[in-house]
């Protein structure tokens, strides 16, 4: 039995003819098993919201899965070290992963098209890929995102752009600039801008090549350094928002737009801008900051399926720094799924395969979580770090997963990408959680060379 096939177990099971006279007539043979509904799933690398929420979600209920990749390869290793070695407390559906370039709506389509029957979903979680994948669903005649804000939200200088033709009552104007793709930086050296500011890519992620400018001269500078790396990449320039970062997680079906809940998160100091950690606000989410940001988000068009919004609190306004119009990564919606006690992966399949939300998601209000992320604090080689590992002590639960292995070399980023580890502190005391992480990290170390 192929252990990916997870029809087969449930099939019928028909024993060979009895030999000889007395032997019954055969019975005739089973009807072929209908087709599962197939899940058409896009993605680049493997992510562990997608190895561990989604395609578990999926196998839940009852899907086959089609992933599109540019990295097959990866995805192959990924999954099959994962079954050979029995790590995963979770089964995978039937999965077929097929080469193809996923940035390219046109290609997917076509993919998509030559696998068969008409897909039930079309669906990504890639920060990259929202609008290919709204694309398809709408070629496809499917549920899906508004492929305008899914392109809206990717592209920051037209976020800036639509919030303020949203006008002042909906979002306070955020000043920014935007350097076109191969536009060159020196252009940039008359701005009046309001020193300092931020420079990020326009489509960027993870905090990659972000970074705060203190003049006209830096500014220049760092725009060279960002296109020496990515050719031609267009950037932004926006006003530097100071104040407490926090989250806004929604769930939507395009009729019911849910709070999932909110984080606060603490970043690295200046100039660059890595989540060391985040807590868990306390429900229901603080106010007036999330209906101004739900009015933001509608004034973007973004009201369907799942997405993680940031924005900082600047006395009794929130000012959106950016909308990813996907699940909140780095395991906080493994984490939230968990302590809302809702099936929340499936709940983002359903909602793109047009069944409704229920209007009350029955979550739990009472969990506290905080998520430490041990960072590298230069280049080298893990010399040493401790295992993976899960404790329970004074209604703390202590989860420890290792994201570098001993031995692995790295440059450092000054991204998510020198994360060494990932502690998910959960419980319903904030005080108990916050000892139990500092005794944890008190007691390890974490040795680069």
């Amino acid at each position: 039995m192929n252990e990916n096939d997870l029809d087969a177990a449930s099939r019928p099971f028909s024993s060979p003819a009895l030999h000889g006279s007395s032997a019954a007539p055969a019975a005739p043979a089973p009807a072929p098993a209908p087709r599962p509904p197939r899940l058409h799933l896009l993605a680049l690398n493997p992510t562990d919201s997608v190895t561990e929420g989604f395609l578990p979600a999926a196998a839940r209920l009852g899907l086959a899965v089609t992933l599109l990749t540019d990295q097959p390869e990866a995805h192959e290793r990924a999954y099959g070290r994962r079954e050979e070695e029995g790590t995963a407390p979770y089964r995978l559906p039937a999965l077929d992963i097929v080469p193809c370039d996923v940035r390219d709506y046109a290609e997917v389509i076509s993919r998509i098209a030559a696998d068969g029957p008409r897909p039930r979903a079309v669906f990504t979680n890639s920060d990259h890929l929202q609008a290919q994948a709204a694309l398809a669903a709408e070629y496809f005649g499917l549920p899906g995102k508004d492929w305008r804000a899914a392109l809206r939200t990717k592209n920051k200088a037209e976020l800036r752009r639509a919030l303020a033709a949203a006008g002042p009552d909906v979002a306070d104007p955020v000043w920014s600039a935007e350097l076109a793709t191969g536009q060159d930086p020196a252009t940039l050296a008359g701005l009046d801008a309001p020193y300092p500011c931020v420079l990020k890519p326009r489509e960027g992620v993870a905090s990659e090549d972000v970074v705060l400018v203190a003049d006209a001269d830096e500014l220049v500078r760092r725009c060279a350094e960002i296109r020496e790396r990515r050719p031609g990449a267009a950037l932004v320039v926006e006003e530097f928002l100071d104040g407490e970062l926090r989250t806004l997680e929604t769930l939507g079906d395009g009729r019911t737009l849910h709070v999932l809940g909110a984080f606060r998160t603490e970043l690295s100091p200046p100039p660059h801008f890595i989540e060391e950690r985040l807590h868990l606000l306390p429900a229901p989410p603080p106010q007036p900051h999330t209906d101004q940001v739900l009015a933001q988000l509608r004034a973007l068009g973004v009201g369907f399926g799942v997405c993680h919004t940031e924005y900082v609190v600047q006395g009794d306004r929130a000012r959106l720094i950016e909308v990813n119009y996907r699940a909140i990564g780095d395991q906080c919606d493994l984490v939230l799924a968990e302590l809302l006690g809702i099936p929340l992966f499936e709940y983002i399949l359903r909602t793109h395969m047009g069944e409704p939300l229920p209007d009350d998601l029955g979550a739990r209000t009472d969990g506290r979580v905080r998520m430490e992320y041990v960072m590298a604090d230069r280049a080298g080689r893990l010399a040493s770090a401790p295992p993976a590992g899960v404790t329970e002590r004074d209604g703390v639960r202590l989860d420890y997963r290792p994201l570098r292995g001993i031995g692995e070399e790295h440059p450092l980023h000054r991204t998510n990408r020198d994360f060494l580890g990932v502690l998910r502190a959960t419980g319903t005391d904030q005080a108990r959680i916050d000892a139990a992480v500092a005794r944890f990290l008190a007691a390890h170390r974490w040795e680069i060379v």
